[in-house]
């Protein structure tokens, strides 16, 4: 069994030169409701979910984006309202939220 059911990993990386990046898609933001909802929720802790900060994940295309393991699954969103239907729906009810998954051939 794994420590945690799932982990959620928010790319938070800063581009010193202008290029684009996750941090300049409000990706903190993003970072910072997750956390709160999960936690308020009740779905923080040992066995259950964990909300990380990531440095670049190479899939700058899409930023901002954040990967939920064991299952893999890329995803970008846009507001608050996106990262509320991954918790609600992916983090506390297994099911992947198809219409904010990345695109496999996103990359960099």
């Amino acid at each position: 069994m794994s420590y945690y059911e799932r982990h959620i990993f928010f790319c938070l990386n800063q581009r010193p030169d202008g290029e684009g990046c996750c941090a300049g898609h409000g990706a903190q933001a993003a970072f910072e409701h997750c956390k709160t909802r999960v936690k308020a929720e009740g779905l923080d802790g040992v066995g259950r979910v964990r909300v990380n900060k990531a440095g670049c994940m190479n899939r700058c295309a899409g930023a901002p984006v954040a990967v939920v393991y064991p299952e893999g699954v890329w995803y970008t969103y846009v507001d608050r309202a996106d990262i509320d239907e991954i918790v609600d729906l992916h983090l506390k009810g297994g099911r992947v939220v198809e219409r904010l998954l990345l695109a496999p051939e996103v990359g960099r």
